[in-house]
């Protein structure tokens, strides 16, 4: 127990560490060429900190990322008909941002609750992976092509809550980036891992990742400490300017705050 609870403290004394050198707020953006802006946000099922189910919060939140693209967690029900908790029509009028298809009950909007949304350009090979575990969890998998740039895979991944459960996600989503074309990508999503180093379930993925990215803390909203969102790319110059969308808003809409990322395509000629 003793060691657990000083590897617990070693990992939020580096977040926090972390989390001070980082800005607040939305990213400064610059209008450089080639560069989007994604983002990975558990929206603990439009329940707020507040105890409040206001699925509106989440879409302002999300309009303030304004991302290009965007991994959401709970964002169906759970039980039941798993019925989706956002109006993505007004989503998609207030944002620009449309989700990627998935085959899965009628009013579901993603896939065992991870929504994957995006701005612009053509999805294709879209692929749903059921991953092990004692909870329904699993990843969305999308190319996405964007005129003019190389194609972004993403993979839009909630992990469990027991480490050994981990472990084995983390090697299915291994292996099926190593029996894929190699090709930019991203993995992001709620890990929920706060360990770091050798004791981390993610360091499973470092064959692909490389070493894990440093810890900036997403949660819980009110006083962030643990970093259990990631945004990890399997090339190191794709991803610049991590930060968490640390406002008001995104406080009080999810237990979780947003983590955003900016990301260089590369043109198809480059």
């Amino acid at each position: 127990m003793k060691k657990t609870n000083g590897s617990l403290a070693r990992t939020m004394i580096s977040s926090i560490r972390n989390r001070r050198q980082r800005p607040f707020g939305p990213a400064m953006r610059e209008a450089e060429d080639g560069m989007i802006t994604v983002a990975s946000y558990n929206v603990h099922k439009c329940v707020g900190t507040d105890g409040r189910f206001d699925p509106e919060r989440v879409i302002d939140v999300i309009r303030e990322i304004e991302p290009d693209v965007i991994a959401l967690q709970e964002a169906d029900q759970r039980f039941g008909d798993r019925s989706g908790l956002l109006d993505l029509t007004r989503l998609r009028l207030d944002t620009g941002l449309l989700a990627v298809p998935v085959v899965g009950g009628p009013k579901s909007h993603g896939w065992r609750g991870n929504v994957l949304l995006f701005r612009q350009g053509m999805v294709r090979d879209v692929h749903q992976i059921a991953l092990p575990g004692l909870e329904p969890r699993g990843a969305l998998v999308a190319e996405i092509d964007i005129e003019g740039h190389a194609g972004l895979r993403v993979i839009a991944a909630h992990l469990g809550l027991l480490r050994w459960a981990r472990r084995q996600q983390a090697d299915v989503i291994l292996d099926l980036l190593q029996a894929r074309e190699e090709r930019p990508t991203l993995l992001m999503g709620d890990f929920n891992e706060w360990r770091l180093g050798p004791g981390s379930a993610l360091t499973r993925l470092e064959p692909i990742f490389g070493p894990l990215p440093p810890p900036i803390p997403s949660f819980p909203a009110r006083l962030p400490v643990l970093s259990l969102d990631r945004i990890m790319a399997n090339r190191t110059d794709l991803i610049s300017d991590m930060t968490v969308h640390d406002t008001p808003l995104a406080r009080l809409a999810s237990d979780h705050l947003p983590l955003t990322a900016r990301v260089r395509l590369h043109r198809v000629e480059d």
